[in-house]
């Protein structure tokens, strides 16, 4: 499965950003999907899950509040809303895919990685 992420950009404080991973090469729909992302001279970290029915999610204390997490099974489309963004939101931003339906705050649970899109937030 190939997965590619699009929606960054460079915006302020206070700014809103819808990002998307869009699957091609399988369905989505049994695999729990997650946003991960990795800033400057740091470990790439959790941001959010969700499974694959859509039911569960999970966020990273960090974002919990400002960002969702959503599918669109039917598109094979994953999204995360950032609402209310901080400059410690910058970032590059990867989606990834387990082959489990049910989600997961470890990147080495997930098989399949997006090559990533980057948001800055500046203050």
């Amino acid at each position: 499965v190939q997965l590619v992420e699009s929606g960054g950009g460079s915006v302020q404080a206070g700014a809103s950003l819808r990002l998307s991973c869009a699957a091609s090469g399988r369905t989505l729909s049994t695999s729990a999907m997650g946003w991960f992302r990795q800033a400057p001279g740091k470990e790439r970290e959790f941001v959010a899950a969700i499974s694959g029915s859509g039911i569960s999610t999970n966020y990273a204390d960090s974002v919990k509040g400002r960002f969702t997490i959503s599918r669109d099974n039917a598109k094979n489309t994953v999204y995360l809303q950032m609402n209310s963004l901080k400059p410690e939101d910058t970032a590059v931003y990867y989606c990834a895919r387990r082959e489990s339906p049910y989600t997961s705050y470890f990147r080495n649970q997930y098989d399949s990685w997006g090559q990533g899109t980057q948001v800055t937030v500046s203050s």
